[in-house]
């Protein structure tokens, strides 16, 4: 699962680690991170898609929540049992407390 997580962390982290320096040029001397790269590769996806190049990022942010929720669901049918014991534990903790007499 560990592996999973950092498959799927990894690109994510480079993504928007690119997007966000480029975005704000914030080059280190780079051309790879140059805002004139950032808006030339946006261009390019854009006219392969036939969209406009200031939806792109939007997009790819909701593919990445739903990607991440996919990641969460799967990981919590994996744990079903331990988080489900612990829900037990904090609902008993919590709401099956006796009340205590009044003085």
């Amino acid at each position: 699962m560990r592996t999973l997580f950092a498959l799927w962390a990894a690109p994510l982290a480079l993504f928007w680690g690119w997007f966000f320096l480029s975005l704000n040029d914030i080059n280190f001397g780079y051309v790879m991170l140059s805002r004139q790269l950032h808006d030339l590769v946006f261009q390019l996806y854009g006219e392969m898609l036939g969209l406009d190049p200031a939806l792109i990022p939007g997009m790819v942010a909701k593919a990445c929540i739903l990607d991440s929720l996919l990641l969460v669901a799967f990981w919590a049918f994996r744990r079903r049992r331990v988080i489900g014991g612990w829900i037990r534990i904090m609902r008993d903790r919590y709401f099956d407390q006796a009340p205590t007499p009044s003085a």
